[in-house]
């Protein structure tokens, strides 16, 4: 099952919060991983509680959200959540903690009608996890595994659109790589995949394109692979110069507010 997701001219309104996302338009498809890429504060977060309408009642939402030409709205993203889209949160506070870990798994593998029984020692395995943590409690594991516990149950029913809030948040380089790898790993099976990421260097060997994103716009999209050398090949001049901006760039940027 592929699904094309597809963004065009969102905006979002808060009574007294200004306009925290505006006319954002991006494409995410299948067999890929689009990086959305900006400092913190940016928006990203927000712009992917807003594909999937887990906004505030408060909120004021603008502009066409589609998957697989159809439209994504509120009774639509409801039902699709965990079968066909899955948001894999930033906060590790998303997981009980007065529920086991393999409990949780179950849970989620209900609610996106997985095959039952499911098997929780291959959902933990698959992010790097011993069977022996299924039968822990959240407080009793660590940030960074708890943050693959959240992946292994946003992935329990198989979604084909994934979005993965800073999913490399608090792992060690040689998790990092694996819980990026299983994402790659899904994109190559024909799954879509975004990537929100403050951290550029860390999400160009396993993105396609990348979208860099600031004050709730988006104001670049690229390829991943024109990010090297002195980037000659991007596109964008906002692109080159939070490319140049960069440690092992050199510092060499024109505005110095610029972050990855």
């Amino acid at each position: 099952m592929t699904q094309v997701l597809e963004i065009r001219g969102l905006s979002l309104r808060f009574p007294c919060g200004g306009m925290p996302l505006a006319d954002v338009s991006l494409t995410a498809r299948p067999g890929q991983i689009l990086a959305i890429v900006g400092a913190s504060g940016a928006g990203k977060s927000l712009l992917a509680r807003a594909v999937l309408h887990l906004l505030p009642p408060n909120a004021r939402m603008t502009g066409e959200i589609r998957l697989d030409g159809a439209p994504l709205d509120p009774a639509a993203a409801a039902a699709l959540r965990g079968r066909v889209l899955a948001l894999v949160p930033q906060s590790t506070t998303f997981l009980d903690p007065l529920a086991k870990v393999g409990q949780q798994l179950r849970w989620a593998a209900r609610r996106a009608g997985a095959p039952q029984p499911f098997a929780v020692d291959q959902a933990l395995a698959r992010v790097g996890l011993p069977p022996q943590v299924a039968k822990l409690y959240p407080g009793a594991i660590s940030a960074g595994m708890a943050r693959r516990v959240l992946l292994a149950a946003a992935l329990a029913g198989d979604p084909a659109v994934v979005i993965a809030d800073e999913p490399t948040d608090g792992l060690d380089p040689d998790n990092l790589r694996l819980v990026l790898r299983r994402l790659r790993a899904l994109a190559d099976a024909g799954r879509t995949v975004i990537v929100i990421t403050h951290d550029l260097i860390t999400a160009l060997p396993y993105a396609d394109r990348v979208a860099v994103m600031r004050d709730g716009s988006i104001l670049a999209e690229e390829r991943a692979a024109a990010f090297c050398g002195d980037g000659a090949a991007l596109i964008s001049g906002w692109s080159r110069r939070l490319w140049n901006a960069l440690p092992q760039n050199a510092f060499d940027a024109a505005d110095g507010s610029v972050h990855a």
